[in-house]
């Protein structure tokens, strides 16, 4: 099968490997597109460590079950799939309390575990979402960076008419838009691209950053950013720290206390309920995060397509189809 491996930092290239074999718990999913985020730019630019080179990157992956396991009961050969990339363990004290995210065990898909930029994948079938037919392809693509997003939303508590600042429009920061505006809140985005800003607008923010906010939803991991954006969070409003970034926020004990704001940071989601509801979402046609993809490339220009990621306006793929 055709996949294409990181070789080293900033280079890419398509190999020829042997397709995998599934285990009696594992379903064999034929790969139709892939979702890229700012995560797996950081492994393509050799940021973020990876256990070995070359390394098969990619993770937010969806397709088409080709076969099952011979323990695997709830799933069948046809359907589609979108696949949750964080295999909990199940057994640690996190992952019995629900706050799977935590999970001490926690295998990353393209991270610490082998990717999903191959024509065919093996993965644990509990973690291999069925969609239904009439969701499109480009929808299910966002699933998992769908997820991310609804999952911040759920932990923030935000409520129907509550004012929302989204700092940062990247694709993130857009599919918070969308899914906030979904639920019935009032959204603006902070974002100085043009571009993105004009694509948030499209999806119902307002780009005018005017008054005061009772939740704040950081995605661009900028600590200039956030401190602007707490500016306009009201007196005991909540911020949500999506964005990852290792430089210090450049605040004080007397900025938090003062105007007495919570900060709360989004990990990914929890297993399994995030990315269930999430999938139903989408099988009810409730929300449209395909509207986000902004680049599409083939498997062969998978080094343009992670080149991309941060000068696109929207969110980049790859089509295996």
């Amino acid at each position: 099968m055709k996949a294409v491996v990181l070789a080293e930092p900033e280079v890419m290239r398509l190999v020829d490997l042997p397709e995998p074999e599934i285990g009696p718990r594992e379903v064999l999913v034929r790969m139709r597109g892939l979702g890229l985020c700012g995560s797996d730019l950081g492994v393509y630019r050799g940021a973020r460590e990876v256990p070995e080179r070359p390394w098969l990157m990619g993770h937010e992956g969806v397709g088409e079950i080709v076969a099952v396991g011979a323990d695997v009961a709830d799933r069948v050969v046809g359907q589609q799939v979108a696949i949750e990339p964080n295999y909990c363990c199940g057994r640690c004290a996190a992952c019995v309390a629900g706050f799977t995210s935590a999970c001490t065990e926690r295998v990353i898909v393209g991270m610490n575990h082998p990717g999903l930029l191959a024509e065919y994948v093996a993965v644990p079938a509990e973690f291999a979402w069925p969609a239904a037919e009439t969701v499109a392809l480009e929808d299910l693509v966002c699933t998992e960076a769908l997820t991310v997003a609804r999952s911040a939303i759920r932990r923030s508590g935000v409520e129907p008419g509550q004012r929302v600042l989204v700092v940062g429009a990247g694709s993130q920061g857009l599919l918070l838009c969308l899914a906030l505006r979904a639920l019935g809140a009032t959204v603006a985005v902070q974002e100085p691209h043009e571009g993105r800003a004009e694509l948030a607008q499209s999806f119902g923010a307002e780009t005018g950053v005017d008054g005061e906010f009772d939740l704040l939803f950081e995605t661009s991991g900028v600590p200039q950013a956030l401190r602007a954006g707490l500016a306009r969070l009201r007196r005991g409003g909540t911020a949500l720290l999506v964005g990852i970034n290792s430089r210090p926020l450049e605040l004080t004990a007397a900025d938090l206390v003062y105007r007495q704001h919570t900060l709360k940071g989004s990990l990914i989601y929890d297993h399994p309920v995030d990315f269930e509801t999430t999938v139903d979402l989408l099988n009810r046609d409730e929300v449209r995060p395909g509207k986000v993809l902004q680049a599409r490339f083939p498997l062969e220009e998978a080094a343009q397509a992670f080149a991309s990621v941060q000068s696109v306006a929207g969110k980049s793929w790859i089509s295996f189809d």
